[in-house]
């Protein structure tokens, strides 16, 4: 090998270590965005679970709340879940509601047929 072509090697190198730094920079900066949304998701989960098991007690009799809506206990749950800032509805069960938007699908399940 001549002189250029180790010349040439070691420039290639370097410009394939350069592509290597971003591509590591760019996965780097996806997965601590994914660990952000990850620990995200772990409180959301942890707030509904512990919503869930207030609902599951108030279902239980444990607390007794004024009804004056007629709504069952059932869908008095579905609306405090939905007071909170989380779908109902099949389409987005869970999800939370961006910037608290109405959704009508939500109010249909909560408020809907009620025979």
């Amino acid at each position: 090998m001549d002189k250029k072509d180790l010349y040439d090697t070691l420039m290639l190198l370097e410009e394939q270590s350069k592509g290597n730094v971003e591509t590591l920079r760019a996965v780097r900066q996806q997965l601590s965005e994914l660990a952000e949304e990850n620990q995200a998701l772990k409180v959301e989960n942890q707030h509904l679970r512990d919503r869930l098991n207030g609902n599951l007690i108030e279902e239980e009799g444990v607390i007794e709340t004024d009804n004056p809506s007629g709504l069952t206990k059932s869908r008095l749950n579905l609306e405090s879940i939905y007071d909170d800032g989380f779908h109902v509805c099949n389409h987005l069960y869970g999800q939370r509601r961006i910037d608290d938007e109405s959704c009508a699908f939500c109010l249909d399940v909560i408020y809907g047929d009620r025979k």
